[in-house]
């Protein structure tokens, strides 16, 4: 099992994405994601989000808000991985050169446009309402085989 942090920085109507384009061997290789990672030891959702966007993008997170959970059976080699979204509108610093990807403000009427994995065109949305959210994801290949959401 693999606990990871998922963060989506908001501005000005657009959401800060990255273009999975510079690690060797990256699952997410072509995709565009939110900022995040897996845990480190210790660290709480909160503690984890906070360092992966720093390392990823170089800002700090100043409240990042718990919107859901993310679970995927059997995502990456076979793994269950649970994934706490976070959003953010309170943040500060410069952008850097991150080493997962490129960075990239988008506007937030074309992040379903982009290439990203098909379960995020159906939790994306979620993140613009009240309350929470938890989805189960199944990927087979690759492709989304089936998935559930439950709204609170």
């Amino acid at each position: 099992m693999k606990l990871a942090t998922l963060c989506y920085l908001r501005k000005n109507g657009k959401t800060l994405m990255l273009h999975r384009v510079k690690k060797a061997r990256d699952p997410h290789e072509g995709k565009w994601n939110g900022l995040g990672g897996k845990f480190e030891p210790g660290e709480s959702p909160e503690d984890c989000v906070i360092r992966e966007v720093r390392e990823e993008s170089g800002l700090r997170l100043k409240a990042p808000a718990l919107k859901g959970v993310l679970t995927f059976p059997g995502f990456a080699a076979g793994e269950d991985w649970y994934v706490f979204v976070f959003t953010a509108s309170e943040f500060s610093g410069k952008l850097i050169d991150s080493p997962e990807g490129n960075l990239e403000w988008v506007p937030d009427r074309k992040l379903l446009k982009l290439n990203l994995w098909e379960g995020d065109r159906i939790f994306l949305p979620l993140l613009r309402r009240r309350g929470h959210f938890s989805g189960k994801f199944h990927y087979s290949k690759g492709r989304l085989a089936k998935y559930s959401v439950e709204k609170y």
